[in-house]
């Protein structure tokens, strides 16, 4: 009798995930992709999740991974730029915006592989990676994880977790700056209650309190992200990048030095940190302030972004 309780419960639950899984993947087919003059939406299937994909431009190829919670749109307006020099791919991650949200595989190691499949499945050899908050974390593993396929890596504001993601205060002293999604986002379950259908008001908070000019992010950049997240599987799914956290630090302390040469790409506020750990864990490696921007570095100042990653992949 216990075991056919046990039985029925595995097979209980595999259902359960199955149906998760399926879920999700209606989700995100029903997710409405938003067009910019020149550049082409295209899928693939890989390392078990599909993910969705914006091509365009000519030259060597140069992959863009966007964060939360925002999707590739967020390079919108570096891509035209960009691609008269590069063929760009801007990837939305596992989870993201018209990709697949799978029941897990949200640590950075898997979703890099997810890139690198991807990759490999265009006919590319080596390509050129450019990733902006939780993309610059998958960036960051792409590059630990396959340097024989990685020709030099960009990271905008965020490097890969580590053991001082612990240290970060969820009550700051007076003046300082609380990441409280960091522990929201790791909350299980309550995050959809509270956000399905009401996205926006995240997305308006953030862009409020921590970009130099708000503005910057417009009208149509801001119903596009809160579309994105606004339904309960893209909630749990892009909370699990969060919850996966543990994981990363602990994948983290077993890369050595990057080897592709690294741009670092910094607003103010993370200027000095990016000083401060990439000596640590990259060999070659260069950092530019972005002056007059806040976390949304490709929003706030396309130009400067746009010229900086020309120059240093050109």
């Amino acid at each position: 009798m216990e075991l056919n309780r046990r039985r029925a419960f595995a097979l209980g639950a595999g259902a359960a995930l199955a149906a998760t899984a399926g879920a999700a993947e209606a989700d995100s087919s029903k997710h409405r992709e938003v067009d910019l003059p020149g550049f082409q939406h295209n899928y693939a299937q890989v390392n078990g999740v599909r993910l969705h994909y914006v091509t365009g431009g000519r030259g060597a190829p140069l992959v863009l991974l966007p964060g939360w919670p925002q999707t590739w749109w967020l390079y919108n307006k570096v891509l035209p730029a960009l691609a008269a020099r590069f063929r760009v791919i801007a990837v939305d991650l596992r989870g993201m915006g018209g990709s697949g949200k799978p029941a897990g595989g949200f640590d950075k190691k898997t979703m890099a592989t997810d890139i690198h499949e991807l990759v490999k499945k265009l006919g590319y050899d080596k390509v050129n990676v450019v990733g902006h908050d939780l993309g610059s974390m998958v960036a960051f593993s792409f590059a630990a994880n396959f340097p024989q396929t990685t020709e030099k890596v960009a990271f905008m504001d965020v490097l890969h977790p580590d053991e001082s993601f612990y240290q970060i205060p969820l009550l700051p002293p007076p003046g300082g700056f609380s990441l409280w999604w960091f522990a929201f986002n790791q909350v299980m379950r309550l995050p959809e209650q509270l956000l399905t259908g009401r996205f926006r008001y995240l997305v308006d908070w953030l862009f409020a309190n921590t970009a130099f000019t708000p503005a910057a992010i417009d009208e149509r950049s801001r119903q596009i992200y809160a579309r994105a997240y606004d339904s309960s599987e893209a909630i749990r799914a892009s909370n699990g990048w969060y919850q996966a956290f543990h994981q990363d630090i602990a994948d983290g302390k077993t890369y050595g030095k990057l080897v592709p040469p690294v741009l670092g790409l910094a607003s103010v506020s993370s200027y000095d940190q990016f000083l401060g750990t990439l000596p640590a864990v990259a060999n070659r490696f260069e950092v530019v302030r972005v002056d007059g921007s806040g976390h949304w570095l490709a929003e706030e100042q396309p130009d400067v972004v746009a010229r900086e990653i020309t120059r240093f992949f050109g």
